[in-house]
């Protein structure tokens, strides 16, 4: 109840703000001087042995960052490279390599998610160096890291920084924690060499290497075996029953209804752990949920529920470029610099 009522402020400048500003100025400056101290070499930073691409975000709650970490993996290992993937595993009690076959409940749901999609080893660790460490000695023939989140994870240097910025939501009245929803200054935009806008898109880019994140939907499979699959046709027959427990959920109920679909709205709290207890009371009825929400409920005997995989597709903002193109170009340089430091 407390952070759904933040999340409804975060949206406005009311006389809550107003009240909660001047914990935003202290956490604006404690998170100035943190990054300072990083900076300045007072807090230790580690550069691991091959390049990083961070994907992250500057404000709290889901913006669609998963979608974009399948699709750098996807696109890497297409141009021939062997991409790792690094996790900090939100309610994870793992810590260590995750694969398709692990249980979301025990290593995340993301993490599994990502290792069923992308095939790529996938490690989870709080401290992402360590993580990072592991997975390279775990699998030798990695020769870059997609850290999924961690843009204010400063311990771990980087090579590559994108942004995923998901607005109108995930920008809110434009404060910072506690009064609005950001993490860091929308200024730190500036400073990220991609930003990936997965919602409405600004008047003008803020950024010169700005993409649009767009979903391609899949077609509808079976949460039970993922495998057998059903037709639009088949489920608007049904009485359905949409459940999300990602983010933003809204998006998705957005999603269907932009299908044609007509379903109730089960909105649940971002990394819900569904239990047998969520469906009792949905028997009778077809469930559709996302892919995310899916891998926790393979094993839970739901017959009748489905979930719709999406892709990720970008467009380029004010330029032709694709954004693969400017990553590769980023990545032989790192490489490049790397060598020439071990001489």
């Amino acid at each position: 109840m407390l952070r759904a009522w933040f999340e409804q402020q975060w949206q406005t400048t009311g006389w809550a703000q107003c009240l909660l500003l001047p914990l935003s100025w202290l956490f604006a400056l404690l998170a100035a001087t943190r990054r300072c101290c990083y900076k300045v070499g007072l807090f230790s930073s580690r550069r691991l042995p091959v390049p990083v691409i961070v994907v992250g975000n500057i404000s709290v709650g889901g913006v669609g960052k998963t979608p974009l970490v399948v699709y750098l993996a996807q696109q890497l290992r297409a141009a021939g490279y062997a991409p790792g993937i690094l996790s900090r595993g939100y309610g994870s009690q793992h810590q260590g390599e995750v694969s398709a076959e692990s249980a979301p409940a025990l290593c995340g749901d993301e993490p599994v998610l990502l290792a069923r999609r992308t095939g790529c080893p996938v490690w989870v660790d709080p401290v992402r160096a360590a993580g990072g460490l592991a997975l390279l000695k775990a699998h030798p023939e990695v020769n870059v890291l997609i850290c999924d989140d961690g843009l204010q994870h400063y311990a771990l240097q980087r090579d590559i920084e994108i942004a995923v910025v998901q607005r109108p939501l995930g920008m809110g009245n434009g404060r910072l924690l506690p009064a609005g929803p950001l993490r860091e200054p929308l200024g730190r935009l500036n400073r990220v060499d991609f930003v990936i806008e997965t919602g409405q898109l600004p008047a003008a880019p803020l950024h010169a290497a700005t993409y649009q994140l767009e979903l391609r939907v899949g077609v509808w499979t079976s949460v039970a075996d993922f495998a057998t699959e059903a037709t639009q046709a088949d489920l608007r027959a049904q009485p359905l029953v949409a459940m999300a427990g990602i983010g933003h959920p809204q998006r998705f109920f957005d999603l269907l209804a932009s299908m044609g679909l007509g379903f109730e709205q089960r909105a649940l709290a971002d990394h819900h752990a569904y239990t047998q207890a969520d469906f009792i009371a949905l028997r009778g009825k077809t469930i559709l949920m996302t892919e995310k929400d899916a891998v926790k409920c393979q094993q839970l005997g739901v017959d009748d529920a489905w979930f719709l995989p999406v892709s990720a597709e970008l467009k380029p903002i004010g330029h032709n470029q694709p954004l693969t193109h400017y990553v590769v170009e980023r990545l032989k340089q790192s490489m490049q610099q790397r060598k020439g430091s071990m001489k």
